[in-house]
């Protein structure tokens, strides 16, 4: 495969999934600016969605007060905000367009009637009563492309290429928002007052990650607890959006890509170490060592990985 290929399949996935991502933290952000609870400040829960996003400076060099319609502007349909919904699925139609030949017609049409129908959305008829209509569509359009792309793309690298931008992404997203409020997460904040700040924030990580019900499966009888919270979302390989299931796919991944093409590349062998790493990770560890060195050194470990696999490949 070309390397220009390789790259437009990988930024397709990745491209996609941050678009999930940055509506997924939008939705937090509304859920809690309606849901006023005592000890919140004014507003923290939109600066919780910009901050987790990275659209934090961008707002406020635009902007002087976080005001949902404002907000809602700059995260979903800003061409200046390169994170923005709208810029994320015009990179991810670019992408598709460039290697329609090599994706199956459901995926194309997953990806391109999506971009079509967003590009007749008046922003100015998104108002806050309607937001959350308008975001749950987004979301599904998302299902529906990775719905396409597991069900209908053949198992040979183009798949595997697309497979590696989606759980990169994933990873790297799950990691940040982590390290965006590790301090919520340090296990000397287990023992709170039920109606405390941190507990809401507790939610909103969860719910940002889409963790909040299967949460409460894993820990059946356990209230919210820091320490529970972060090992839900670092270790638990039941948890899709765990930094350790991301990394089961990376590893089984670059198994097959391996295998595929007959030979190991640098890349390769630095999602199985990752892996494996996670594998023998404890959550006491990981706060001996801290978690937000942790979370900090796994994003420079991901990053490292998808530069590499892009140099190996030979990415345009």
């Amino acid at each position: 495969m070309l390397g220009r290929t390789a790259s437009s399949l990988f930024w397709m996935s990745r491209y996609q999934e941050r678009a999930q991502n940055v509506t997924r933290l939008l939705e937090v952000g509304y859920r809690g600016s309606i849901m006023a609870h005592a000890g919140q400040a004014e507003g923290s829960h939109w600066q919780f969605a910009l901050s987790c996003a990275g659209c934090h400076h961008g707002y406020s060099e635009k902007y002087d007060e976080l005001i949902a319609r404002h907000i809602t502007a700059h995260m979903v349909f800003s061409k200046d905000n390169h994170t923005s919904v709208r810029n994320c699925l015009e990179q991810t139609r670019n992408n598709a367009r460039a290697v329609r030949t090599g994706i199956t017609a459901d995926l194309w049409e997953a990806i391109n009637t999506t971009w079509i129908e967003f590009c007749d959305v008046n922003p100015q008829s998104i108002t806050q009563e309607k937001l959350p209509d308008f975001l749950a569509w987004i979301t599904q359009r998302a299902h529906l492309f990775r719905g396409a792309l597991l069900n209908t793309v053949l198992r040979d690298d183009g798949y595997y290429f697309s497979q590696m931008g989606n759980f990169v992404e994933r990873a790297d997203n799950t990691a940040r928002i982590l390290d965006n409020q590790y301090w919520v997460l340090l296990a000397d904040n287990d023992i709170i007052e039920d109606g405390s700040s941190e507990r809401y924030q507790w939610s909103a990580i969860l719910r940002a990650l889409s963790g909040r019900r299967s949460y409460r499966f894993a820990y059946p009888n356990a209230r919210l607890k820091a320490f529970n919270i972060a090992e839900f979302l670092i270790l638990r390989r039941e948890m899709p959006r765990s930094l350790a299931y991301c990394y089961d796919w990376l590893a089984d991944t670059a198994e097959d890509l391996g295998h595929f093409y007959g030979s190991r590349e640098p890349s390769l062998d630095l999602a199985t170490d990752l892996s494996k790493e996670l594998k023998e990770k404890q959550m006491r560890d990981i706060y001996q060592e801290g978690l937000h060195e942790f979370l900090t050194d796994f994003i420079g470990k991901n990053n490292q990985f998808a530069h590499q696999l892009c140099e190996d490949y030979n990415f345009a």
